[in-house]
């Protein structure tokens, strides 16, 4: 690593300056636009001025985020009007591309093919690259830089520091872009094709949430026209976990990304009751949509009477078994039940016009619907085709138990039926103590009904953790599009958790995916991962136990306290030494306990955050429920007793894994106390 004085790095910072420079000229162009002469409509003129404002925010020169990390040195010129010459070419490598006044790139935007070789290029396979070099940066000041010579035989190969410290930075604020340390195995993921489904297992510290979001980005500016039109979102698992990750992709200058959980998608009903833990599962198993289509169609009816149709003075007669053949014949075609519906008033008009024309008359168009708008069509329609309310079909179905033994025969037990019906109906649907796994059903039933929009590209992430309804109502929004999953399945916590990736993809509608596994870590300390990994056996047998490239000697801490009554105050302890260290730190704890630590924090004078607020230099604590760790990560971890960790969960499985979360979110240092004995998985 070169010292701050040298010249060559006040070339660089000479550099970046004038990037900053550049960047500013950029916006400032953009801004100095004038749209009031532009011609259109006021629809063309307002569509202009957001892209405009949109090009604004993108342009935005973010104090503490570098314009380029890196920089490329070409054996060969890329450029055709440098390529005759033979000599090699210079690109600065960064989060979005800047150019000068005459257009010439001052830095490259790290999704260009031109930056591929930043993340793939090595000794053995150089890509024409001679030289890498990586750049060091303090509070947005470049301070340092190191070189890599792929070409030079006598250099030989050792860490980045550089690389290193990138990784190791404090983590306050919200998550931040992994641009700059982006490994090989991760840049495949990010730059597969658009065209094909990814999933990624990835073990605690792998980066699979910061390569989705990657992925999302590199897409955006691969496809960008296509999926400005057909849209992107990520999925994540609670509110915090987005709050947490909502600040990555616009540091990569995308704004356009929508962000939502699967019970936000699925807000059809207000979710007002919990189900236990039997019900929800059952209501998420993948055999309710048999049941829901058939609750769909249980109101078709073959008609036994013909549908006399009067126009002017003549009376036109659609005979009861034509109506029955156009009645089976919708049936039997894979159309939604709202579209078979709208398409049954025309089928019987047309049969009217061909019996006008076999009169002698000759009706057009406009005859056929005005036929298909006739009252006695209409009441023919609603007879035996009638409206369905996706919410009270769902409604009829959890509280008429008659009703749900005939659409759910031959599908569920009667057990399994007893289980999911309500024992306290609400009186209407607006009253009804709707669950989160009933607002899936109901979305189901929705899309029966009319095709739910499909987008151009959805990132799944904590997908473990969906049941199979879920993965479903998940997969309606990218029937046309294609998806990226992200998870662990060693981290899955609930009941209904997915046994494979295989099953998952089946349900999503995605059997055909790729499945990729990252198992190198590059967060979590390899003593803490280790240990974490001793539960692996337990929670998932055909797992492989990650790795880290972080060997920090001490980062783990294990604290038996004799007496539980000293326990609250040894944590709080323990709270105070972890925020003497640069960094965030948090307090994880089961969930029934965190009312005691936050009484607990505030009279020790310790303020603390709830999980998803961002931290901050004067907060840097963050009380964290057991049940909403996952995705997160802190400098420094306070695990509070295993135990009730453990034991806060339906089973001991889903108790272990949950375990196993709290476990893996520390970056450099776990502290676990306990009173009560560990898991047996852990001692020793």
């Amino acid at each position: 690593m070169h010292a701050p004085t040298t010249d060559p790095l006040q070339r660089e910072r000479d550099h970046l300056a004038s990037s900053r420079a550049a960047l500013t000229a950029m916006r400032e162009d953009v801004e100095s636009l004038d749209l009031r002469d532009v011609t259109g409509t006021w629809v063309s003129a307002a569509v202009l001025q957001r892209q405009v404002t949109d090009r604004i925010a993108a342009l935005a020169d973010l104090a503490h985020t570098p314009l380029f990390f890196g920089r490329l040195d070409y054996l060969h010129a890329i450029s055709e009007d440098l390529a005759e010459g033979g000599s090699g070419e210079q690109f600065y490598i960064g989060r979005r591309h800047v150019h000068d006044a005459a257009g010439d790139p001052m830095v490259i935007d790290w999704r260009a093919p031109v930056s591929q070789p930043f993340y793939r290029a090595t000794r053995t396979d150089p890509l024409d690259v001679e030289r890498r070099r990586r750049f060091g940066y303090t509070g947005g000041e470049l301070t340092a830089y190191e070189d890599e010579h792929l070409t030079d035989p006598a250099e030989t190969d050792s860490a980045s520091a550089l690389l290193a410290a990138e990784i190791e930075k404090p983590r306050v604020g919200p998550m931040r872009d992994i641009v700059a340390t982006i490994q090989p195995e991760q840049d495949e993921i990010v730059r597969a094709e658009i065209g094909g489904t990814v999933c990624v297992q990835g073990a605690p510290g792998t980066g699979k949430t910061a390569v989705g979001l990657h992925r999302v980005a590199y897409l955006l500016y691969a496809h960008r026209e296509r999926l400005a039109r057909t849209g992107t979102l990520v999925i994540g698992p609670n509110s915090s976990f987005l709050s947490y990750i909502e600040q990555v992709l616009p540091a990569l200058g995308e704004l356009d990304v929508a962000q939502a959980t699967v019970q936000q998608l699925v807000a059809h009903v207000e979710v007002r009751s919990e189900d236990p833990s039997e019900a929800a599962r059952i209501k998420g198993d993948a055999r309710m949509a048999e049941v829901l289509s058939r609750a769909v169609r249980s109101g078709i009816t073959l008609p036994t009477e013909p549908c006399v149709v009067v126009r002017g003075s003549r009376r036109w007669r659609v005979p009861a078994h034509e109506l029955v053949e156009i009645i089976e014949e919708l049936k039997g075609r894979d159309i939604r039940y709202g579209a078979a519906r709208e398409a049954l008033p025309q089928r019987i008009a047309h049969s009217v016009l061909l019996k006008m024309e076999q009169g002698g008359e000759a009706p057009d168009d406009r005859v056929q619907d005005a036929v298909a708008r006739n009252p006695q069509v209409k009441a023919t329609v609603k007879e035996c085709w009638p409206p369905v309310d996706p919410a009270k079909l769902v409604h009829r179905l959890l509280t008429d138990a008659d009703f749900l033994a005939e659409c759910a025969d031959g599908v569920l037990s009667s057990e399994e039926q007893a289980v999911i019906c309500w024992a306290k109906p609400g009186r209407s649907v607006r009253t009804a103590p709707w669950t989160a796994a009933d607002a899936v059903l109901v979305d189901e039933a929705t899309d029966l009904v009319q095709r739910t929009s499909s987008l151009g590209h959805v990132v799944l992430d904590e997908a473990q953790d969906l049941s199979p309804m879920q993965y479903r109502a998940v997969g309606r929004r990218c029937t046309t599009g294609s998806a990226t999953v992200l998870g662990d399945l060693a981290q899955g916590t609930t009941p209904w958790a997915t046994a494979s990736w295989q099953d998952a993809l089946l349900h999503l509608g995605k059997p055909g995916a790729h499945i990729e596994e990252l198992t190198k870590g590059f967060r979590v300390p390899e003593e803490v991962i280790a240990y974490a990994s001793r539960l692996l056996p337990a929670i998932a047998p055909g797992l492989a136990p990650a790795t880290s490239i972080r060997d920090l000697p001490g980062s783990l801490t294990i604290s038996h306290v004799p007496s539980p009554d000293d326990l609250v105050e040894s944590l709080v302890e323990a709270c105070r030494k972890a925020l003497t260290y640069e960094g965030s730190t948090g307090l994880i704890a089961a969930d029934a306990r965190i009312p005691l630590f936050a009484e607990a924090l505030t009279e020790a004078g310790l303020p603390f955050l709830a999980p998803g607020t961002e931290t901050s230099a004067e907060a840097r604590l963050t009380l964290v429920p057991a049940s909403l760790a996952k995705g997160l990560e802190y400098d420094y971890v306070v695990l509070d007793e295993p135990a009730a960790v453990v034991a806060g969960e339906p089973d001991e499985r889903t108790g272990l894994r949950r375990l196993y979360v709290s476990l893996t979110r520390a970056v450099s240092g776990l502290h676990l106390l306990h009173s009560e004995p560990l898991p047996e998985a852990l001692r020793g």
